[in-house]
């Protein structure tokens, strides 16, 4: 057998090999590997709004830029009950079909926590919010771009004007 041959089909079956996974991939599945929820692509990106609409993007990185929405599903996914995640999921579905004017409407509702508001409604949002909130905070975006660190206790300033009484 050639031998040059022989590393062409190696190397080809190996590419193979590399793609099928991605061939595989089920449609309709949300982005990230989660355990217990069964969260579906259109959820997925209907978090992504929502998530945007808490923290829009300005002169600063969004919560879709940074993912927020894929932090709230892991963290739902890890940390919450399943009585927990079945309110979530159920308070997800009250948004589900609205968009744009509606969508927005229906949060700023549920931020205010309006009377006569369903109660997975109010449920759904307070862990979204929460999460997405806390998730914004501790990325590494806003500890390395908008948190200025310095090191305890801090510098000596021996110029600091002192009030007198």
């Amino acid at each position: 057998m050639n031998r040059r041959l022989a590393i062409k089909q190696v190397l080809i079956f190996a590419g193979g090999l590399a793609l099928l996974p991605s061939c595989l991939r089920n449609e309709g599945k949300v982005s990230i590997q989660l355990q217990h929820l069964d969260i579906s692509a259109a959820q997925e990106k209907l978090l992504a709004e929502i998530a945007e609409l808490i923290i829009p993007k300005t002169n600063t990185s969004g919560a879709k830029d940074l993912g927020l929405h894929l932090f709230v599903l892991k963290m739902l996914d890890d940390c919450y009950d399943k009585a927990e995640q079945e309110q979530f999921i159920n308070g997800l579905k009250a948004f589900e079909g609205l968009e744009g004017a509606e969508l927005k409407q229906l949060l700023t509702e549920a931020n205010a926590n309006k009377a006569g508001l369903a109660k997975e409604i109010s449920q759904f949002f307070s862990i979204m919010k929460s999460r997405t909130i806390g998730g914004y905070l501790n990325s590494k975006y806003v500890m390395s771009n908008l948190v200025i660190w310095e090191l305890v206790p801090g510098r000596y300033n021996g110029y600091f004007p002192v009030k007198t009484a």
